[in-house]
């Protein structure tokens, strides 16, 4: 039997990994924006940019957030499958 899943669909969970890269990036972005002057010995950016670096971790949080989700709806529709047509578990 073929999976019903298009290939190209969107699975629960993925627009919260993609959209916590996009947050990771830019938080990435601002940590390197904010450690350049101190290697480069020029005067050090404002405090918001260190406020700024703390994307990196929330982009994180929701990436992995996006995982869990994605991890319980696979589950779900494992536990459907395997409970056959009548909708009785085993």
């Amino acid at each position: 039997m073929r999976d019903k899943t298009q290939s190209n669909s969107a699975a629960p969970g993925d627009g919260l990994i993609r959209a916590g890269a996009v947050v990771f990036f830019i938080g990435a972005v601002a940590t390197v924006v904010t450690v350049a002057p101190l290697f480069l010995g020029t005067t050090p950016f404002p405090t918001y940019m260190f406020g700024l670096s703390m994307l990196m971790g929330v982009g994180f949080l929701i990436a992995g957030a996006g995982v869990l989700r994605s991890i319980a709806a696979g589950r779900r529709q494992a536990r459907a499958a395997s409970a056959g047509p009548s909708g009785a578990s085993r």
